[in-house]
């Protein structure tokens, strides 16, 4: 019988010894959060994806539970609501009406998923270290399975992971898993190009796999954005670095790469089925590229019918004059989204990429994410010439982690003016 003469403070002592409080703080909930949704990234071959929903909690749970919104993201603000302003004056020229208003929806959610990383990581820009960490995990599983579909490892596997003889992974479509990858594999090159060697080869491991999932994706713009990516990386490592004995070994390691390129190649092409897809793809211009109203011949004609309709040629507009699609994020912005769109989408490429240029030689701890990050963007508005890349969800993860970047920089340089008073 329990002595109720004793202090309540000495009834702690009755609790039964497996009892340890549960104590998880809200920055720890944030980070997991962040890590997941960048896990599932991947896994968007079915709609609405895993990470739509997630992205959807964290925009409400944010918005609820303290989203601070720094002035230095307004324009990354501003423009995307241009964007989708746009969007909605073009809507009633729109072939469907209801197809048109689900196309502008997932506008507008991947707009602010932008503006949700912007914010959420300038806040604290050491959670870039979650979404790392969770965009790897998700490139590495689409690649294994990209890589088992390819080889048919396991029971219709090929039918799942491959789409027209060339691996995709858990995608729709092989020319978006193929740059789906270039930031992860430029973050692992970063790592190997800057870390002691015994830190690097387990990376480099990893390094091989996506790069042989890129490979198979059969995609020219996944090609020339990993070679070209990596090479960029390099360059940049190697203009910041002062100091000549590392200097040395990036020569090194520049050098055993190329030799590793060309021995690798040579082995993957002695498979016959893998050399006539590569001797295929590899042609820098295809028949339905350079034909009359191939890719390159729409765009003209397409320039030329924007320029005489302000609000564009509503969703769908495009195809029921040409057979395809517009390959071209700039163009398709002038005629989905009118010359408002259009001249918002535009400007905020160019704005970001001529903010964020100065940061990458600025020796910060996080360097290594605007150095990569600003590559994989640049890579992407390149390719976005000849490919349409507006609704890639990880485009608009690189432009929030830019802004993010641009913004705490802007801090940084606010408070070295005027330093807080004493």
């Amino acid at each position: 019988m329990t002595d109720l003469s004793r202090p309540p403070t000495a009834l702690k002592n009755t609790r039964p010894f497996w009892h340890v409080p549960l104590k998880v703080s809200t920055e720890t909930i944030a980070r997991a959060l962040l890590f997941l949704t960048a896990s599932v990234s991947a896994l968007v071959v079915i709609e609405p994806a895993p990470y739509d929903l997630l992205i959807a909690l964290l925009l409400v749970g944010w918005s609820f539970f303290g989203l601070e919104l720094r002035k230095d993201v307004l324009p990354l603000l501003i423009l995307l609501c241009f964007y989708i302003a746009g969007g909605i004056l073009a809507l009633p020229a729109a072939t469907d009406t209801k197809e048109a208003v689900i196309f502008y929806a997932v506008t507008v959610f991947l707009a602010f998923s932008a503006f949700l990383y912007a914010v959420t990581l300038s806040s604290k820009i050491e959670r870039l270290d979650a979404i790392e960490k969770g965009y790897l995990v998700a490139a590495i599983c689409a690649t294994l399975l990209a890589i088992a579909g390819y080889f048919n490892a396991f029971p219709s596997a090929y039918d799942q992971f491959t789409l027209y003889g060339r691996a995709k992974g858990t995608f729709k479509d092989p020319n978006v898993y193929g740059p789906f990858l270039l930031l992860p594999t430029l973050l692992i090159t970063y790592d190997i190009l800057t870390k002691p060697w015994r830190q690097s080869i387990f990376k480099a491991g990893i390094l091989l796999v996506l790069l042989l999932g890129a490979f198979l994706s059969f995609s020219r713009a996944a090609w020339g954005m990993t070679l070209g990516g990596a090479f960029m990386v390099f360059l940049l490592v190697f203009i910041n670095e002062r100091r000549s004995v590392p200097r040395l070994k990036l020569l090194g390691i520049l050098s055993l790469a190329a030799i590793g390129l060309v021995l690798a190649l040579i082995a993957v092409l002695s498979i016959e089925s893998i050399s006539e897809m590569f001797t295929e793809r590899a042609k820098l211009v295809q028949d339905y590229d350079g034909a009359r109203m191939g890719r390159f011949g729409r765009w003209g004609e397409g320039f030329t019918l924007v320029t005489e309709r302000p609000f564009g040629l509503g969703f769908g507009g495009f195809n029921a004059i040409f057979p395809e699609d517009e390959h071209n994020a700039y163009l398709k912005a002038f005629t989905t989204y009118g010359w408002l769109g259009g001249l918002s989408y535009i400007t905020l490429v160019f704005w970001t990429l001529i903010k964020a240029l100065p940061l990458v030689f600025k020796p910060r701890p996080w360097q290594k994410y605007i150095i990569c990050t600003y590559v994989a963007f640049l890579l992407h508005a390149c390719v976005s010439f000849i490919i349409d890349s507006d609704h890639w969800r990880h485009y608009f993860l690189l432009l929030g982690i830019l802004w993010a970047i641009i913004a705490v920089e802007s801090g940084i340089a606010r408070h070295r003016r005027f330093p807080p008073a004493q």
